[in-house]
């Protein structure tokens, strides 16, 4: 499955398996860090620019600059958020 941020400036390729697993009820950080070991999804976030992953986070308005400084921190919002967005294109 594929999630392309709103401007199409990221897009990251995640099974469904893997989508469940990182967006769920409850708290989801432990399964994002171990999504975050999974070889071809770590792949894809080292490519990703620190200013255009802070960009597209801040879009949501859910962090504020400093939090969006931590480009690891963000890496793991961006795949939370990813995560949550093909769950729910799924169910629509």
């Amino acid at each position: 499955m594929w999630f392309s941020t709103g401007s199409g400036n990221i897009e990251l390729k995640i099974t469904k398996r893997q989508a469940e697993q990182g967006c769920h009820q409850g708290a989801c950080d432990a399964d994002i860090a171990a999504l975050r070991t999974v070889p071809a999804i770590r792949r894809q976030l080292n490519k990703l620019d620190p200013a255009t992953v802070a960009a597209e986070l801040r879009e949501y308005g859910a962090w504020d600059t400093t939090e969006l400084a931590d480009h690891d921190a963000n890496l793991s919002r961006l795949l939370w958020c990813a995560c949550g967005d093909i769950n729910e294109n799924e169910r629509n």
